[in-house]
């Protein structure tokens, strides 16, 4: 049987592929706010049911069956986010812990029925890519905000939705998906960014702009 903290866990796995960060234990831990120990304990777990190619000190990997479950859980996920905010009007800063609570109990008619309504839409609030009915998904190349050098303008594609104080903080300063940003420039040893948002100058925070996606 896969547990619902199974699914939680390939899910946010498939999310460190996507995103393409470091498919290793330590990182798993950070992004689940778990102990090492616990992380490793799962992902052998994982590795025993061949959901996880897991190789001790060098990092894992979703199997195609591994995947196939992630995949399910992610779509609804971000179908339910979309439809929160879309249809039930429910912040942005919201959405993603209401969606957590749900996405393991809806059915794939449920799920099929949600996005017709909504149109068959390929990003959720955030940014992040629905997978289709068959698992496909488009992706971009991405890079942090936080490594944009001054100078470059980038467009904002996703942000990471797991902090609701984060989202509004980046919303109040216009930082949504497919906005345009010009980076003006960096206070020297890691401090702030100043930008150009839709003709306004701000300042953000490195730590913020770390949670910030761009192409």
């Amino acid at each position: 049987m896969i547990t619902h903290a199974m699914q939680d866990y390939l899910k946010c796995i498939y999310e460190l592929q996507e995103l393409g960060e470091p498919a290793i234990t330590s990182t798993l831990a950070s992004w689940l706010n778990i102990s090492p120990g616990s992380a490793t304990s799962m992902v052998k777990k994982l590795s025993e049911r061949e959901l996880l190619d897991y190789k001790p000190y060098e990092g894992f990997k979703l199997t195609g069956k591994g995947r196939e479950i992630a995949v399910k859980v992610v779509r609804n996920h971000r179908l339910i986010e979309l439809f929160l905010t879309r249809v039930l009007d429910v912040p942005w800063d919201r959405v993603h812990n209401e969606a957590h609570q749900l996405e393991h109990a809806m059915s794939d008619y449920v799920a099929e029925r949600i996005a017709n309504l909504l149109g068959e839409p390929r990003t959720d609030p955030h940014g992040s890519p629905i997978p289709d009915r068959n698992g496909l998904v488009g992706l971009y190349e991405l890079r942090k905000l936080s490594t944009i050098d001054a100078g470059q303008s980038v467009i904002v594609t996703r942000l990471d939705d797991e902090d609701p104080d984060l989202l509004r903080y980046v919303g109040d300063l216009g930082l949504y998906p497919e906005t345009a940003v010009e980076v003006l420039g960096r206070e020297p040893f890691g401090g702030a960014i100043h930008l150009r948002i839709n003709g306004v100058e701000r300042t953000l925070g490195v730590q913020a702009a770390e949670h910030i996606w761009i192409r």
